[in-house]
C-alpha cells in the first residue's frame, strides 16, 4: 500500500506556490557548485541573510557573487553543517541530477562542479530540471524586483507575487525595506509620484489594480523580516505624521505600516486577490502567527495563505486555520527546517482543517537544483504521511490519492485562479 501511494504521488504534477526564482540568479548561465550552496538554504548555515534590528549589512549574501569552487570553500557546509536538512537536501538533489551516487566528497567535487557549469551553460537547462521535478507551474516571489513580470522573464509556466514590504516602509522617498526596495521608486515605474499621504494611498489602489498586467497573482507580506506582525487597527493620525519624514518615531513607523497593510488587505479582499504572509522564523520575537490574528479578523473577505507552517508554532497556526475560515496554509520551507516536524504537523493538519482545499506546497528556493530536491523531498514526506494514515485505518487509498492531488496541484490552481 505504501508503494502504491508513493507511486501515485510520484506521477502527479505540481503547482509550486512559492519560489525565489530571480532573473539575476535563476537565469544566470555562469553558475558553479559553490554558488548553489551559497545561494541556497545551505548558505543559511554559514551566514544569516537578513540582519537583526541591532545589526546592519552591506548587501544580501544570497545575491553576492560566488568565487571559484574549491574543496576548502565547500567543506564548511559538508563537514561542519552536514547534518542540516538544508545541506543534505541540496546534496541529494545535486548528486541525483548530475550523477554522483548521492554523496559529495573530496573525490568527486570537481566532476560535480564541472557538470554544474556545463549544464547551466545550456539555454534550456532550468526548464528541464523543473520538468524532471514534475513542476507544471511556478509562482515566484522575486523580492529584488517586486514588479517583475515572471511570465515575461521566465516563460509561460510562471507567475509572480507582489512583495509589499517596501510600501509598508514608504513614508519617505529614502526609506527602504530590508531588501533595499523603495516604494517611491517602484510607484514611479507605474507613473505614480505621490506628493501627499492621500496621493500615496491612491497609488496603492493603482498598484493592486495593475497586478494582472504583470501576471501577478497575489500580494506577499514578508514584513516578518522588517518588523513584528502585530498589525493593529489603523491609527491614521500617527501614520500621517510619519509621511515625509526621513526618520519617523518607532510608533509612527509602525502606524504607517499598519495602515498600509490594512489598506492593501482590504483592497485584496474587494478584488479577490490572495495575500501570502511569511510566519515563523524571521525576526522571531514578533513573527508568532497569533500576532496576525487581528489582521485576519478585520478582513474576513480576504483569502490569506499563511506560510511555512509558522514553524515552530504550527499548532497555533492550525488552530487559527480552524477558527478563521479565510486562512489557507502553505507547507513550504517547513519540511526543510525539520522533516520530522513537518510530518507530525501534516498529520495534524489533515485531521483538523475544515476542508481539503487548505493545503499547498512550494519549494522556496533560488536555484532549480534546490527546487528539484525540495519537491522530491515533499513528495516522499507527503507519501509517508498518507501511507501512515492508510495503515492506521484513518482513510483508504482513494482518499489518500484525492488528498495528494489537492495538496500538490489542485488547491493551488483553484486558489490562485490559474485555470482562468
Amino acid at each position: 500500500m505504501s508503494d502504491s501511494i508513493q507511486q501515485h504521488i510520484g506521477a502527479l504534477g505540481i503547482v509550486d506556490v512559492h519560489e525565489h526564482h530571480l532573473p539575476e540568479i535563476t537565469s544566470c548561465r555562469q553558475v558553479n557548485l559553490l554558488q548553489l550552496f551559497q545561494q541556497s538554504y545551505a548558505g543559511w548555515t554559514q551566514a544569516r541573510p537578513y540582519p537583526l534590528p541591532s545589526e546592519s549589512r552591506a548587501g544580501d549574501p544570497m545575491l553576492a557573487a560566488a568565487g571559484p569552487t574549491t574543496w576548502e570553500a565547500l567543506a564548511p557546509y559538508l563537514e561542519n553543517s552536514g547534518s542540516s536538512t538544508f545541506v543534505r537536501n541540496l546534496v541529494r538533489g545535486v548528486t541525483e541530477l548530475y550523477g554522483q551516487g548521492g554523496v559529495l566528497t573530496r573525490g568527486n567535487w570537481e566532476a560535480l562542479d564541472a557538470a554544474v557549469r556545463e549544464h547551466h551553460g545550456r539555454p534550456g537547462w532550468c526548464g528541464e530540471v523543473l520538468r524532471r521535478a514534475g513542476i507544471e507551474r511556478v509562482i515566484t516571489d522575486s523580492y529584488s524586483d517586486p514588479l517583475l513580470d515572471a511570465l515575461e522573464a521566465f516563460g509561460n509556466n510562471y507567475n509572480s507575487v507582489l512583495r509589499i514590504n517596501a510600501f509598508a516602509c514608504g513614508w519617505h522617498p529614502e526609506s527602504r525595506d530590508h531588501n533595499e526596495n523603495s516604494a517611491h521608486a517602484l510607484l514611479a515605474r507605474l507613473g505614480c509620484k505621490p506628493e501627499s499621504f492621500d496621493d500615496y494611498l491612491a497609488a496603492l489602489e493603482k498598484l493592486v489594480d495593475s497586478l494582472a498586467s504583470r501576471h501577478q497573482v497575489a500580494l506577499k507580506n514578508a514584513l516578518a523580516y522588517d518588523r513584528d506582525l502585530s498589525f493593529d487597527e489603523p491609527d491614521e493620525p500617527s501614520a500621517r505624521r510619519a509621511w515625509g519624514q526621513v526618520s519617523p518615531s518607532p510608533a509612527e513607523r509602525k502606524a504607517f505600516g499598519d495602515l498600509v497593510v490594512d489598506r492593501l488587505c482590504r483592497l485584496a479582499g474587494e478584488r479577490d486577490v490572495p495575500v501570502q504572509m511569511h510566519l515563523g522564523t524571521a525576526l522571531i520575537r514578533g513573527s508568532h502567527p497569533l500576532n496576525a490574528a487581528g489582521l485576519v479578523e478585520r478582513h474576513p473577505r480576504t483569502r490569506f495563505l499563511l506560510m511555512h507552517l509558522a514553524y515552530p508554532w504550527s499548532r497555533e497556526l492550525l488552530a487559527m486555520a480552524f477558527v478563521y475560515r479565510n486562512i489557507w496554509l502553505d507547507l513550504t520551507w517547513s519540511l526543510l527546517l525539520s522533516p520530522s516536524h513537518f510530518k507530525l504537523a501534516l498529520h495534524e493538519a489533515i485531521e483538523l482543517l475544515p476542508d481539503e482545499s487548505r493545503l499547498m506546497i512550494g519549494g522556496d528556493n533560488w536555484h532549480v537544483e534546490e527546487t528539484y530536491a525540495t519537491m522530491r523531498l515533499a513528495r516522499r514526506l507527503i507519501g509517508e504521511v498518507l501511507a501512515e494514515k492508510i495503515a492506521d485505518g484513518y482513510f483508504g487509498l482513494d482518499d489518500a490519492r484525492r488528498l495528494a492531488g489537492k495538496i500538490l496541484k489542485e488547491n493551488a490552481a483553484a486558489f490562485f485562479g490559474l485555470s482562468r
